[in-house]
């Protein structure tokens, strides 16, 4: 008799040890995915981060290129005007040159 109530109680223990086990790895479980969707979370916020640094260094480039190109064409503009001013001088001094004469 004593033998058998030995035995029930083992079997006792030995059902709440799993279901301690159970509990403990549905318990690490949930850990684990909460962990991975924090961890998820992080990865996106970095990624946008990343995104809009990264835009908001192309738009400072991009404005530095247009404000280059714009000198530039200022300067070719001007040399072109000077260059054409220069030739139409020329041309309206021998028109004067042939009229006068």
């Amino acid at each position: 008799m004593e033998l058998i109530k030995q035995i029930k109680e083992a079997e006792q223990q030995a059902k709440e040890i799993v279901e301690t086990a159970k509990a403990g790895a549905v318990e690490i479980a949930e850990q684990g995915k909460a962990r991975q969707l924090e961890l998820r979370s992080q990865a996106e916020d970095e990624r946008k981060a990343a995104i809009e640094k990264a835009i908001a260094q192309a738009e400072q480039d991009g404005q530095a290129e247009v404000e280059e190109l714009k000198a530039q064409g200022t300067a070719a503009r001007s040399e072109l005007e000077s260059k054409a001013r220069g030739k139409m001088d020329a041309a309206a001094e021998k028109v004067m040159d042939k009229l006068k004469e």
